[in-house]
């Protein structure tokens, strides 16, 4: 099933015949300082406060900025705060904001507009699953809940350049919070509640980072302006940012070919083949990982069991031969390119695996669920979105679980939106996941399977899980703390095997050679754009 490339043979021989058009559409990006991207599907909200999807995370990149984030050494890069302060416990957290810093409209940005995203998003008809990760908060998870009122969180703002944060205990990572959208400001002038178009309307859709929107055709394209009245527009080369979406990968390196675009990440493996030794060719970790989602409302995915022997019954080398040279297998939730901040290594490779592959044993747990050689087993569905490389997955789950535990899997390839919706809804059976790292802490991870999660899509409700994840949000020992999220991991993936991880990634991406500038964010490893220029 290894994908052929034959189609993108034959355009890049189209190419040579239609290079003079290419390259005057090079020249005229270059003259006027252009950069178009490529991404995926149109999903989400813009809105910091709102359902957070693929659209969000391009634009924010470029367009907002967050209190502080870490760059590529982790030191701390200020944005949006000039300094902040902290009490000895860790529980206050003092942030001084720029007073130069304003929106594109020329209204200044205050510490009231970081609270009006925090208030928006702590409504559950908001449906921001970022509001978990306000819970450190004082009052926010019970205000979440509906057991208090919003005027009693925990953040004041004494002046319009001041923000205090409250803290329900110490929380190790707070900073690493920060460059979540739910801390990010929205204009309370314009984003008066979420779901009501503003944050797609350029017209009310301002921006406190370098570009704004200019427009916005839905499922189609994106443009993003210079904002000149940035604080740091000096440092800011490019006029104008297109993100341009597509409904495949294919697409995508088409319209790179074709000089459409100048930047196509997350492209198939084959593309690594093709451009081998040529300069567009960017190869970039992911800081992410694929893995399932059992739904633990359903049977017989209830039956810890079931739920290992499926786990054991994948056989993840020959997964990701098929499917592609960008994968790498794995047995972790936690991203294997993930660094423990402490040590430098891999925070994976500082425990052993939660789980080895063994169709024997796993052939075994499905005979003392009732289930011998696969017998009176329901068939279950396996919910994934129609991007190339997850219905080639897809197949391969297929097969091996046949092969391996005489069990059928139905296949419902869904539209990425859908995918996400019916997710959230807890409407699946086996459902495909990715996470991406949102900072650089395992909790980013972790946090996903907590009993008060927004993200908990399963049904996961552990106690003694719970608890290892909380005593390490205050654990000021690193290696400590360390010890107890390796535990939390092994109990969720090696022993109850809420999730079955598939693989890790890299991320194949072309880009122009004379664009320069762009960035990994060091949380992520999704390039980022603010600082590009075209020589």
């Amino acid at each position: 099933m290894k994908r052929i490339y034959a189609v993108l043979t034959v355009l890049l021989a189209v190419s040579l015949i239609c290079g003079s058009c290419s390259q005057k559409k090079d020249e005229i990006r270059n003259e006027e300082k252009e950069l178009t991207v490529a991404i995926s599907a149109d999903t989400g909200s813009m809105d910091p406060a709102g359902s957070i999807a693929l659209t969000y995370l391009a634009y924010s990149v470029t367009a907002l900025d967050e209190l502080l984030t870490y760059d590529s050494d982790g030191r701390i890069e200020y944005r949006a705060a000039k300094s902040y302060e902290v009490n000895e416990d860790s529980t206050i957290w003092t942030f001084h904001l720029r007073e130069e810093a304003v929106w594109s409209d020329g209204s200044p940005v205050t510490s009231s507009d970081f609270v009006n995203t925090m208030q928006r998003a702590l409504d559950p008809v908001s449906q921001s699953g970022y509001a978990v990760y306000l819970f450190p908060i004082r009052n926010a998870e019970a205000i979440y809940n509906g057991e208090k009122g919003i005027e009693e969180l925990g953040v004041e703002t004494p002046d319009e350049y001041t923000l205090i944060f409250y803290l329900e205990s110490p929380c190790v990572y707070f900073l690493d919070l920060l460059r979540l959208p739910v801390y990010t400001p929205s204009c309370q002038k314009y984003a008066t509640e979420t779901g009501n178009g503003w944050d797609k309307d350029p017209s009310t859709s301002v921006s406190n980072g370098p570009f704004y929107l200019k427009e916005y055709v839905p499922e189609q394209y994106f443009v993003l302006e210079k904002n000149e009245r940035y604080w740091n527009a000096d440092q800011i080369q490019l006029n104008r940012i297109t993100y341009r979406f597509f409904a495949d990968q294919q697409s995508m390196a088409n319209a790179y070919e074709a000089g459409e675009v100048d930047v196509a990440t997350s492209l198939p493996s084959y593309v690594m083949e093709l451009y081998q030794g040529k300069a567009d060719l960017v190869v970039t970790n992911q800081i992410a990982t694929r893995y399932i989602y059992p739904n633990l409302d359903v049977e017989p995915l209830q039956d810890v069991r079931v739920r290992k022997a499926l786990s054991l019954a994948i056989e993840r080398e020959e997964l990701c031969k098929i499917v592609g040279d960008d994968t790498e297998p794995t047995v972790n939730l936690v991203a294997k390119r993930m660094k423990d901040k402490a040590t430098g290594n891999y925070f994976v490779e500082e425990a052993d695996p939660p789980f080895e592959e063994n169709i024997e044993e796993a052939r075994e747990l499905l005979a003392e669920a009732g289930y011998p050689n696969g017998e009176g087993f329901p068939t279950l569905t396996y919910n994934y979105p129609t991007l190339e490389l997850d219905s080639d997955t897809a197949q391969v789950l297929k097969e091996q679980l046949k092969r391996n535990l005489n069990i059928n899997v139905e296949l419902k390839a869904q539209e990425l939106q859908v995918n996400y919706s019916d997710r959230h809804a807890g409407n699946f059976e086996l459902c495909r996941m990715n996470w991406t790292a949102d900072f650089t802490d395992p909790y980013t991870y972790l946090s996903l399977l907590l009993t008060n999660s927004t993200y908990n899509c399963s049904g996961v409700k552990d106690a003694e899980y719970d608890a290892l994840v909380k005593a390490s949000d205050s654990e000021t020992d690193p290696e400590k703390r360390s010890q107890l999220l390796h535990q939390a991991e092994q109990l969720a993936v090696g022993k109850q095997f809420y999730v079955i991880p598939l693989f890790s990634m890299k991320s194949c991406n072309l880009i122009r050679p004379e664009i320069i500038g762009i960035t990994q964010i060091a949380a992520t490893g999704a390039l980022e754009y603010r600082y590009a220029d075209r020589r």
